[in-house]
């Protein structure tokens, strides 16, 4: 992996991995605080260009740099609202409870040991 091309930064070794806003998974090169401190600019401009960097303190990370636009996808991601979640949990829960659904879950709760064996064999040779 290249150094971060800041001058006075040449310990820039990437030993932590994140999946970026295209889902790629990347390797995120690390800082020295107090050389992330005197060369901020340069930093940010790397970051923009990169998309996270890791600042640690006596060789032992500390928190991680990311450009904006990582924030905003790590930010939308994680941002379902409640409303969202309950309706999909709602239709879960209607697709599990129909009649078929329900027969056959009793089956399965008084089915013996080798019944459950032979569907789960015949499910398995149905998804091939």
């Amino acid at each position: 992996m290249d150094n971060l091309a800041i001058p006075g930064i040449l310990s820039c070794m990437a030993r932590h991995i994140f999946r970026n806003r295209q889902g790629q998974l990347v390797e995120i090169p690390e800082v020295a605080a107090t050389q992330a401190k005197n060369s901020f600019g340069d930093l940010l401009d790397r970051v923009g260009a990169s998309g996270a960097i890791t600042i640690t303190r006596h060789d032992m990370p500390k928190a991680v740099l990311v450009s904006f636009e990582e924030f905003e996808s790590l930010s939308s991601a994680r941002s379902e609202t409640l409303d969202g979640l309950s309706s999909k949990f709602e239709s879960l829960l209607d697709r599990l409870q129909t009649p078929a659904a329900r027969k056959g879950m009793e089956a399965a709760f008084h089915a013996t040991p080798a019944e459950l064996g032979h569907a789960a064999v015949k499910a398995a040779r149905r998804r091939r």
